[in-house]
Parts: C-alpha cells; sequence; structure tokens
C-alpha cells in the first residue's frame, strides 16, 4: 500500500500507531480502508480515488464529514466524523476518517420492513446545517435507448416525462444513497447507515425510489413494492411515481461509460422497474 502511505501516516496523527490496516469491499467511488490502532477502537478511512467523484471529493467529504457530525447526537446510526483532508494536501487523495460502526453489509438480504424504518428515521431529521438542494441523476445525455433496451418505446417515454417539470414536493431531508449496499446488519439488526457523501434536501420519495429500484433489481419486484408500501404505512407519504422514473433512469451511465449492472438479468429487471413505475405515472 505504499501509494497509501501519506493517507496512513496521517490517519496515525488522529488515532495512533497502526497495528493493521484492511481493504473493505463495495466502494465504487473511493478506496475504503478499515484501520485497525494498536490502541484505540477501529476506524474507517475513506480516500475518493475514483472519477468522476475524485475531481468533486473536496466537497463530497466536507459534506459527509459535516452531516455526520450533525447526526452524532441524533437516533441515525450514522458514523461520527473523526478528522478530514478535503483538499488532499496530506493524503494525496481527499480523504474523510470517521468511526467504524458495528456490523456488516448484507446486499443480497432483503428485509424491506427495517430498511422502511431505518429510512423513515432519516427522514424525520431536521437538519441544524445548510444542506444542499437534491441532483438528479438522470441527466439529460443519459437519454439514449440502449442496444438491451426490450422495450425502446418504454424509454423513450421515461425521457420525454423527465422534461417536463418535476411535481412540487415537501423538503425533506434525504440520505439521497439509500440501497442495501449502505446498511450495516448484526444479528438481524440494521446497526448503521452509511456514505453520506450525497446528503440532500428534496422530495421524500426519492430516497424511498432509490431504495426501491436497488431492492428490485438485486431483490426482485416483491422486495421492492414491500418497502414502499410499508414507508407509506409508517409515514403516511403519498408515493411520487416520478421520482421513481428519475432514479430508474439515473442508473444509466452516461454513453461511452460503463453501467453499474453488468448482468443482463440485472438490466432486465431495471426495465422492469421501469414500466411498473411509467404505469403508475400515467395512470
Amino acid at each position: 500500500m505504499s501509494d497509501l502511505d501519506p493517507a496512513l501516516a496521517w490517519a496515525a496523527e488522529h488515532l495512533g500507531r497502526l497495528a493493521d490496516v484492511r481493504r473493505l469491499e463495495g466502494g465504487w467511488t473511493s478506496t475504503m480502508l478499515r484501520l485497525v490502532p494498536a490502541d484505540g477502537p477501529d476506524a474507517v478511512l475513506r480516500l475518493m480515488t475514483e472519477e468522476p467523484w475524485r475531481t468533486h471529493g473536496a466537497g463530497l467529504t466536507t459534506r459527509e464529514a459535516e452531516v455526520q457530525t450533525m447526526l452524532a447526537d441524533g437516533d441515525v446510526p450514522a458514523p461520527r466524523s473523526l478528522a478530514l483532508d478535503a483538499d488532499a494536501a496530506a493524503c494525496g487523495h481527499p480523504a474523510h476518517l470517521m468511526t467504524l460502526l458495528p456490523g456488516r453489509v448484507e446486499a443480497e438480504r432483503a428485509d424491506p420492513a427495517a430498511l422502511a424504518a431505518l429510512l423513515a428515521q432519516v427522514h424525520a431529521v431536521v437538519p441544524t446545517i445548510a444542506v444542499r438542494t437534491y441532483q438528479s441523476w438522470a441527466w439529460e445525455e443519459k437519454y439514449v435507448v440502449r442496444d438491451w433496451a426490450r422495450d425502446p418505446g418504454l424509454w423513450e417515454a421515461a425521457f420525454d416525462l423527465l422534461r417536463t417539470e418535476p411535481p412540487a414536493y415537501e423538503p425533506t431531508f434525504l440520505h439521497r444513497d439509500f440501497q442495501p449496499r449502505n446498511v450495516l446488519w448484526d444479528a438481524g439488526r440494521v446497526t448503521g447507515l452509511v456514505d453520506w457523501v450525497e446528503t440532500s434536501v428534496g422530495p421524500a420519495w426519492l430516497d424511498v425510489a432509490h431504495g426501491a429500484t436497488n431492492l428490485a433489481v438485486h431483490s426482485g419486484p416483491e422486495a421492492a413494492e414491500v418497502f414502499a408500501t410499508t414507508y407509506v404505512r409508517a409515514t403516511g407519504a403519498t408515493p411520487q411515481p416520478y421520482f421513481d422514473v428519475m432514479d430508474v433512469v439515473g442508473f444509466l451511465p452516461p454513453p461511452g461509460r460503463a453501467i453499474f449492472l453488468p448482468e443482463a438479468w440485472q438490466r432486465e429487471r431495471l426495465e422492469d422497474r421501469l414500466r411498473v413505475v411509467m404505469a403508475r405515472v400515467e395512470a
């Protein structure tokens, strides 16, 4: 890990001598390291190493640190920020050092009720700091029907919908990347929610939509429906299928870039999810 030596030295200034360093799996945007100090609790070091996120790493890591600090005394099970090197002056990459939460990621775990309860807890937060307005991930340059699409007209209709103004919404504190890959579990219960770099204020249903799309792709359509329905029962929220469509289209990469869903069955499930939510828009 010689290329990481400056970052590890910086982390050691805050944690003391490191007895071990282990890579954590699953980071698309960052190199995630579990740091084991010789004396003291383990910690996590995020190094924003992957483009295009590295280019925006100062803002992303700063946002995560500020949000985690805000949440430190609340009920949401988020890590606590320990140190920040947003401008990469010490580490060579934008870096954020934070506490390690108990539990592990169980990406294939489908527990819609627990996920809905966790998301309702997030949405109950009233921010005490300035939080940016959400950004759509369904950029205009993504509005291209892919060669794997079974129903090109469905995708064209979705693109046309997203060229219209979104519906009104009640501004809500969002995790913004709410999905099973960011939830920690231990003995069947939720112990943490990680990856706060995209935190925003926006329509609550956008978080629901992102969770539902991920569940539809990885666990099947029933898990997505149970999750969304359970959230509605818990909060009294009104579904906004426009944001479901926005989220599905957001999974498409810009032309020329690899999709996050490499398997054909995953892309088929993504299109199936789009068909379900477009039917609700048109109803």
